[in-house]
This record gives structure tokens, sequence and C-alpha cells, in this order.
């Protein structure tokens, strides 16, 4: 596909202002204040599957915001292709936090991309990789080199956890049926160091409220006298942690894989600097769990996080009040073979057991889905790998990933296919954060890169 490279030239303004154009509209899932914005981006991305080249594109309605499908079926004999995105977004807070607004793009050169990286909510999570598998699209198509079958499902609830996805899924699966799966979703080590991630953390995420008096009592009256909520919840929080590090829920560690040396030696391999690491996040330790490596502690290692505690007074000045409640949400990151459901449930048993008297707890699980690991000897992860041999000119490193696409899972289980993991972000482009980015050089070498996997695909396919 010689070609690829004078198309992207030849059309690269036009596709930095189509992405530039739909991370202005802010699609936040989590917020309901958003609701049309959300579904202002759904319309947007039927045009823009229209525009690339799918025959049928349509909007579906499920019972929260809508999945966009589209496709283009070439001959039934070849095999099909299933793209999964998300045109959801996180919600932007802390805004004083960000040196541009999170709506406005705008284009700014870094120590990691000094041709320029697009600042904006959703640039490389998920709008910007996602919007690379449309304009490959319409290069394919353009170009008439389409070599198989191609389906989009592109859906706005990822970040709020995909509620409705898993019925859709149920009850489309001939609609869906592929041959296999890719996502944009994930990450790179580096733009000279290729990689394809291999596995994901599965997710655990509840929230905790812990109530004690029936109303706010005046601290001096009764301070010392009834449970304080927040004192409370922060000792049972902090209680979950042993001086290791080690998660002290019974049974937490049941079904936790634990890797060979052979294997986490593979993985010491990747290129990684302790010392760039903690630059990078202005820190002057790492930290967690004993007896493992930074880079095992955030991808093959289980995690329980405190994400948000909230409690009492918090405004300017005083208030000298025993808040009524105190609440916290708490996300747990879990490795291939531990059961989300399981998790949560042993969560909640062992918050409601170290309760102490004079307080009631609740805990409300939100949504979680399965870790994934996907093989490397599989027809995708070699077509994968020879389309960034081309484009990168090395071979790219299989790596597990830290994060969670609970949803990747779930498809392996209806659909029978397997995902391939293409991500073209870099870990420094802040998904999540304030001031998130991503580069342009890897929004344009993602959409080099991806006609290449349908080639090879399709070549090793059939």
């Amino acid at each position: 596909m010689n070609q690829i490279q004078p198309y992207i030239s030849q059309h690269k303004d036009r596709f930095l202002n189509e992405l530039i154009e739909l991370l202005k509209i802010p699609s936040i899932s989590a917020d309901s204040a958003y609701k049309n914005d959300v579904l202002k981006t759904a319309d947007a991305i039927k045009i823009s599957l229209e525009k690339a080249g799918c025959i049928t594109v349509e909007i579906c309605k499920t019972d929260g915001y809508p999945i966009v499908y589209g496709e283009k079926i070439i001959d039934k004999s070849l095999p099909t292709v299933l793209v999964y995105g998300h045109y959801d977004v996180q919600p932007p807070d802390p805004i004083d936090l960000w040196d541009s607004p999170p709506f406005k793009p705008v284009i700014k050169s870094t120590e990691k991309h000094p041709e320029g990286a697009i600042f904006a909510r959703g640039a490389c999570d998920d709008k910007g990789q996602m919007y690379m598998h449309v304009k490959a699209m319409e290069f394919m198509t353009a170009t008439n080199q389409l070599p198989c079958n191609v389906k989009f499902m592109i859906e706005g609830e990822e970040e709020v956890g995909s509620a409705n996805l898993a019925t859709f899924v149920k009850n489309n699966q001939e609609k869906l049926k592929n041959d296999v799966i890719l996502i944009s979703d994930t990450g790179m080590i580096a733009n000279d160091v290729p990689s394809i991630t291999t596995g994901l953390r599965g997710l655990s995420y509840v929230e905790v409220e812990v109530t004690g008096p029936n109303r706010d009592l005046h601290s001096g009256l009764y301070g010392g006298a009834v449970a304080n909520p927040i004192n409370v919840l922060t000792k049972m929080i902090a209680s979950l942690h042993d001086d290791n590090n080690h998660i002290t829920i019974p049974g937490f560690y049941n079904n936790v894989e634990e890797l060979s040396k052979e294997e986490r030696a593979e993985m010491a391999k990747a290129p990684f600097s302790l010392e760039n690491y903690k630059k990078a996040l202005d820190i002057d330790a790492v930290y967690g769990e004993a007896g493992y490596t930074t880079n095992e502690r955030n991808s093959i290692r289980p995690t329980l996080d405190v994400n948000g505690i909230w409690g009492g007074y918090t405004g300017e000045g005083a208030k000298t009040v025993i808040a009524s409640k105190a609440y916290a949400k708490i996300s747990m990151r879990l490795v291939p073979h531990q059961n989300w459901h399981e998790i949560t449930q042993l969560f909640k048993t062992h918050f409601e057991n170290i309760a102490p008297q004079g307080v009631k707890v609740k805990v409300t699980p939100h949504h979680g889905g399965q870790g994934y690991v996907t093989p490397i000897d599989s027809i995708g992860y070699k077509a994968a790998s020879k389309a960034y041999q081309d484009t990168f000119g090395k071979t790219p490193i299989p790596q597990r990933s830290g994060g969670s696409i609970p949803i990747v899972s779930l498809f392996e289980q209806e659909l029978k296919s397997k995902t391939i993991l293409m991500g073209f972000g870099l870990d420094s482009d802040a998904i999540h954060s304030p001031n998130e980015h991503f580069g342009i050089w890897n929004y344009l070498k993602g959409i080099e890169t991806i006609p290449l996997f349908y080639k090879y695909f399709t070549e090793l396919s059939t």
C-alpha cells in the first residue's frame, strides 16, 4: 500500500481539522447535563463513517447512549474486521489545572511531541485513536484498496462502564459476526519503540458510604463522644493495605496468576528508565507492592486505589462539624483469572465486617469487567506485527497494560473472536487527566499503519 503516505500528506490538514471539530464537542457521558452533546457526537460519527465509505451506517438506540454501527461488505467469503471504539470522554475536572480549555483544542509542541500534539479532552482517549480507523477506512475505499469486509461499532458509554453494550452485543451477534476485533484504545512504549498490548487488567469499581449520627454535629459539643464517619472511613481505607502494600481483603489473591521468572525476564527487556519515570511525575520515589518492579506493579499485579473521598465541610474558611456521612470511590484493577463479580463481593463483605460500632456502612457496586490476555501466535497478532514492522521499521514488543477495557473479554465470550489492541498513544499523553493530548505524528502514524493490518490479516487468513 505504497499510496498511503502520499494520501496522508495530501489530506493531513483536513484529517487534523476534522478531529479538532470532533474534539470540540463535550461528549461527557458521566454528566447528564451533556446529553445533547453526546448525541451530537454520535451523529457526527455517523456522518464520518458514511463519508469514509461505509455502505450501511445506523445509529442504534440503547437504554443509554446510542451505538454507531457501520459496515462495508465487499465479499462474504473474505475475512471481516470489526473495529470497536468509543466517542464519549471523561469529565475534564479539575478545569483549573488545564493550560487551555479542554474543549477548545490547541496544537502545541512538547518534548515527546516536537512536531506538535493536540491538547483536548478525548484527544487520545478515544476520539483521536478511534478516528484513525475512520480515516484509514477512507484511504482504503478512496483508493480501492479495502482487502476485506469491515464493520464499525462505536459506542458512547465506555467511560461509564459500557452498561448497555453487553445487551447490544448479545442481541446482535449475527450483525457483529467477525474474524477479528481491532481496537485502538491503548498505547505503546515510545514513538521509536512500538509495542502491541497483549494483556489488560480487569476492574471492580465501588462507592462506599459511612454514616454516623443522623445529622451534622457541632464538633465541640459532640467531638470525642460519637463516631466521626470521616475519621472512621479513613481508618478503614488505610487498613486495606498492609506495610508491604499488599491488599488485606481475605481471598483477594486466590486466583491471581503468578508469572514465571522467564516471563518476568521477558517483560524486563522493555526499555524503561526509573529516573525518567520519577522525573516525569515529579516524585522522588516509587511506591507499591513489595517484591515487584514498577512495570510489574502497574500491569501484572492487582491494585486497590481510592479515586475520590469526601464528606463534611470543604468550603472556604472554617465550619466545625462532625459530618453525618463520608464517602469514597474505590477502584480495584484485577489481573486475568480474577472474577470481578467475586472481587466486588469480597470487598463488600470485608468492608462491612471491619466497620466499628457507631457507624453504618453501605457499599454500592458501579461497574467492572474481566482482564484479558491475547495470544501472540494468532493470525491477528502476526498481521499487526507485520504492519508495525513496515511503518516503524522494527518489530513491536508485546506488552501487558495496566489499564482496563472491560468489554474485550465480553467480545470473546459472546462473539468468539480475538481482539488485537493497536494503540498509538503514549503514557505521557495524560488521558483522564488535565492537559490530555495526542501527538500529530502518532495520529498520522496510526492512519498509515492500520490499512496494513487489513492487508496482512487478509493475506494470512486466505
